[in-house]
């Protein structure tokens, strides 16, 4: 059995009886140093955690099987703590885990914010383009900060995206006696570096001329550098409504251009991944540069041409194809892939990628589905409506194999 004891910046004085037992009843304790550095000493083992921990957390804690390991976490262990590593590489079985009030607990309680209705991110260990997807007006957001720099970093980038007027809070150090509180805008952010330990409380408020981009798929097309490769705004919301993303399951993006499907998939829900593959170069580089613009750093892009470029990727739960159908094996590779269950949307432009979807229809059935949009633009004075090219969208859900009912004689194979 493995304890992971939560614990503040206010250390050991804070730490409830049971927790204070575990630590005291441990012959192991692991934990940063900061956290060794706030229990009194023992008899136990003390095991500082190496860097990187990641690659070495399995082998170090299995070293000390069959003694009785307490580790300590800041906060919440299950919160962007170990304790949720532990449990991803040991099972929740085998830990027992005494959490801390969390540090986002503890700023929505100095700030009288509700912690159900405030966004957090963390930039421990995270990119901090995640920031850009939850950025809103009036969006009330956490974050934790990965440094004395942190706040500093955050209030620039709030300000080159247009939320310059943004009201910003850093609460550092909470529930120790230092703790601390500083105020001000992100666009004229006066304060020094200070604590390393902060919680950067962001109130969004755009500047003028800001459009916000909302979570619900069809961004506008400017949403997304393109050379011209891109599903437009409005096919790419009905292509997404096919896919129908639902939170933690994997999309392969397949040609995917500027990308633009596999961004939208990711920010319909932080638990949804994604791989987009894409041969040209200079467009794999535009979509990771969309990616990090509108908040979804973890996209995985693999640059490589289909079918070859698919080999070894991680099951997906959706497959799209927005390039590339007609290449030889891409659509058996994509349909051999997809689980029961699994979707699979195809969109097609040219004669041939129709012909090959109409086929692929009346072999496994799905939906066919013909979209003409036109826009209106101006011609010379006047207002007239601009075709775009006719997309065909073949969308299906892979059924599961049929299983033949025993014993009976019309589902029994002939010989």
């Amino acid at each position: 059995m493995i304890t992971v004891v939560g614990i503040g910046a206010d250390g050991w004085a804070g730490l409830t009886p049971p927790a204070r037992a575990a630590v005291e009843g441990a012959d192991v304790i692991m934990g940063g140093a900061r956290q060794l550095e706030t229990v009194p000493g023992s008899s136990a083992e003390r095991v500082t955690w190496p860097s990187p921990l990641l690659p070495a957390l399995r082998e170090l804690v299995e070293s000390w099987q069959g003694r009785a390991i307490c580790v300590l976490a800041s906060g919440d262990p299950m919160f962007f703590g170990i304790g949720t590593t532990l449990a991803r590489l040991f099972g929740a079985e085998r830990l027992r885990v005494l959490p801390h009030a969390s540090s986002v607990s503890l700023a929505c309680a100095r700030l009288g914010w509700a912690v159900e209705g405030t966004e957090v991110i963390s930039l421990v260990g995270r990119p901090l383009a995640a920031l850009n997807a939850v950025l809103s007006p009036g969006r009330r957001v956490a974050v934790l900060g990965s440094g004395p720099e942190s706040p500093a970093v955050v209030a620039a980038l709030l300000t080159g995206r247009g939320y310059g007027p943004s009201a910003l809070t850093v609460l550092s150090d909470l529930g120790a006696a230092a703790e601390s509180r500083l105020d001000g805008t992100a666009a004229s952010w006066p304060h020094p570096p200070g604590s390393a330990l902060s919680v950067i409380a962001v109130t969004c408020r755009p500047g003028p001329g800001v459009e916000p981009l909302s979570r619900v798929p069809g961004l506008p097309d400017t949403a997304f550098e393109h050379d011209g490769q891109l599903t437009k705004r409005e096919v790419r919301a009905v292509s997404l409504s096919r896919l129908a993303p639902q939170p933690g399951q994997r999309l392969w993006d397949v040609g995917a251009g500027a990308g633009s499907i596999a961004i939208e998939w990711l920010r319909s829900h932080p638990a949804c991944t994604a791989v987009a593959v894409e041969s040209h170069a200079g467009r794999a580089a535009a979509i990771r540069r969309n990616a990090d613009n509108l908040g979804v750093p973890a996209l995985r892009i693999v640059t490589a041409q289909a079918p070859e470029g698919l080999a070894g990727l991680p099951a997906p739960d959706a497959v799209f194809i927005g390039g590339g159908a007609t290449a030889p094996g891409v659509l058996e590779t994509c349909w051999d892939a997809l689980p029961p269950g699994g979707r699979l949307v195809v969109n097609a432009v040219t004669l041939e990628s129709e012909a090959l979807v109409a086929r692929w229809q009346a072999r496994c059935g799905g939906e066919l589905v013909r979209l003409a949009v036109q826009r209106a633009a101006p011609v010379g004075r006047f207002t007239a409506w601009r075709p775009m090219m006719p997309v065909t969208v073949w969308s299906v859900t892979k059924p599961a194999p049929a299983i033949p009912a025993a014993g009976h004689p019309d589902l029994e194979e002939t010989p």
